[in-house]
């Protein structure tokens, strides 16, 4: 099954990996045949040959040389393109698989664990590849074709290799049978470790503020020697493989020389001759060497088998977030109205914890609607829903007057768009990143959206303004800038719904306050949704949400909830009675 799934990435590269088995087999022929012309040559020039003879046997083996050398580089090099193809392909289709992953398969696999498998995992697979298209064919090949001149050679004096193979045989069988669980740990390992270093570059920021750099080498350290121990642990049991074959090489040689000098000596040449001993020799170096390939395949693919499933478990998972079928699905979003009907929520991971229960409330297009709870009440969940980034547990939500479900995602998505807590930029000008919004938008679009945003001030004093260059995660700018610029990117889609969850947080309160009256003047047919955790950001909203562990706990206006909630009291009391002490920064720095 897991073959079945990683062979499906071969593709345009299948020409090449079927060549490359034939140009080996052409190769191994001519190669294996030398040694039996080498043997007739020994024994005619024993018998006295002529020196044309002599030259004809010499012209045969100089072009079965050089034509197993062509056939050798031929199949080098559709092996490599093979193989680099194969790898090439695999990346991207699980980059693909990746970029179709709803949230809940998102959250079943670790950042860090994904980077492993497209790094580490599909390395080893690329490695297995080219050696189950060349050495893998090869071997065998060469071994059996090797045991047939042999026998045909040297008769009874070949069965030592039926002594030879089944020691061989079960060394390997031993080996991998040991090495197998070794590997299928260390990778998990190999995750926490990607997970440790992840971590530590993300929060560097906060590591060196709080001094904890020792705290994180430490653990890092500790990860780092818990793959060392398994990996010692799984290199010595394969390290078995070289000393036993090499064991059984010399012992064939020995046998071969000491035996089959004894049966010239007393047949005097009428049952084996120097001639054949020299092939067996070589035969027997064949068949051994073959051996010690196949090992070599052995642990390659004991160690691959571990990372092909790792790779073929993230191909295989599906999305449980599809469009309906084309013919059914709905291409049109009438309006920013919302409504939950009865919503319940949990995430995949954690089914039997509702994160949202009976969410039950209607929203106007072109509405200003605030939310506003403590942390981890459930905002953040709640408006997930909207743009379908997760389905619900029951109940329905709708846009347009539609349920979410039967919209086509893309245009669901297109029309609704998000402002994240956590703010993402892409390396690349600040141009760039706002065309993630729309990709058609012009300079006067973008700068009509970052006077919405209050960016603009500090764009034009960037040096090449809407082309200057943002590093990777937006590193060159501050917090306050990279949420301006997010909110600006957001608006260029100009869709029928905007959610900001908890967005201007990094921004002082009177730039807050211009962006939600900016927005409100200029966009006022788009449905506003703020989530926040300061009072002040939604009480000129039309609508308040107060959300408290999962459910609603009162709707209104903020005159209205300083009435009759006394959750939305308490937040504005204990935050206006501290307001001296929030001064804004205006960098949100």
């Amino acid at each position: 099954m897991v073959l079945k799934k990683l062979s499906k990435s071969i593709r345009q590269y299948l020409p090449s990996t079927i060549a490359t088995p034939l140009l080996v087999s052409g190769e191994v022929v001519l190669e294996c045949t030398i040694p039996f012309y080498i043997a007739e040559l020994v024994n005619r020039i024993k018998d006295g040959a002529s020196v044309p003879e002599i030259a004809s046997y010499g012209g045969i083996l100089a072009l079965m040389a050089i034509g197993s050398l062509i056939f050798g580089i031929l199949a080098g090099m559709t092996c490599a393109t093979a193989s680099c193809g194969f790898g090439r392909n695999l990346r991207s289709d699980m980059y693909d698989a990746v970029n179709d992953y709803s949230f809940d398969n998102i959250d079943s696999f670790s950042t860090s664990s994904l980077v492993t498998r497209m790094t580490t995992d599909i390395t080893n697979v690329q490695n297995a590849f080219m050696m189950l298209t060349r050495i893998a064919v090869r071997a065998p090949f060469m071994m059996i074709f090797a045991l047939i001149m042999a026998f045909r050679l040297a008769g009874r004096m070949a069965w030592i290799f039926a002594v030879v193979m089944p020691v061989l045989a079960g060394t390997l069988i031993a080996v991998a049978s040991r090495a197998m669980p070794l590997f299928r740990r260390i990778f998990k390992k190999y995750d926490r470790m990607n997970e440790s270093v992840e971590e530590n570059i993300v929060g560097m920021r906060v590591v060196k503020s709080f001094v904890r750099e020792d705290y994180e080498e430490k653990k890092f350290d500790t990860a780092s020697e818990e793959v060392r121990t398994d990996f010692t642990k799984a290199e010595r049991i394969l390290a078995w493989n070289a000393p036993v074959m090499q064991f059984c090489l010399y012992a064939v040689m020995a046998f071969v020389l000491s035996f089959g000098s004894y049966v010239v000596i007393t047949s005097r040449g009428s049952e084996i001759d120097v001639g054949q001993i020299s092939a067996m020799l070589t035969y027997g170096f064949m068949i051994l060497s073959s051996l010690m390939m196949m090992s070599m395949i052995f642990v390659m693919i004991t160690i691959s088998s571990e990372s092909a499933a790792r790779i073929a478990e993230v191909l295989e998972a599906k999305s449980n977030i599809t469009s309906p079928a084309p013919e059914k699905a709905v291409t049109d979003v009438a309006d920013g109205s919302i409504e939950f009907d009865h919503v319940s929520f949990a995430y995949l991971n954690n089914p039997d914890n509702d994160v949202l229960s009976d969410i039950d409330l209607r929203i106007g297009s072109g509405q200003t609607v605030g939310i506003i709870g403590s942390t981890g009440s459930g905002k953040s969940s709640l408006v997930q829903l909207i743009p379908r980034l997760y389905d619900t547990k029951s109940g329905t939500v709708r846009v347009g007057g539609r349920d979410v479900r039967d919209y086509d995602l893309e245009v669901l998505r297109n029309s609704v768009a998000m402002v994240l807590q956590k703010n993402v930029l892409f390396e690349g000008t600040v141009a760039d990143n706002l065309r993630w919004g729309n990709p058609d938008a012009t300079i006067e679009e973008m700068k009509e959206a970052c006077d919405l945003a209050c960016a603009t001030e500090f764009i034009q004093s960037k040096e090449g303004g809407f082309e200057y260059r943002i590093d990777h995660g937006g590193a060159n700018i501050s917090g306050g800038q990279k949420q301006r610029l997010c909110i600006a990117r957001a608006l260029l889609k100009k869709p029928k719904i905007i959610i900001f969850d908890d967005s201007t947080s990094a921004v002082d309160t009177r730039t807050d306050a211009i962006i939600r009256k900016g927005m409100r003047d200029y966009i006022p047919e788009t449905t506003k949704l703020i989530i926040a955790q300061r009072t002040a950001s939604v009480e000129d909203a039309d609508m308040i949400v107060v959300i408290d562990g999962g459910r609603i706990s009162a709707v209104g206006t903020h005159k209205e909830l300083l009435n009759n909630s006394d959750i939305y009291r308490d937040i504005y009391i204990s935050q206006n009675s501290n307001a001296a002490e929030k001064g804004g920064d205006e960098d949100g720095r």
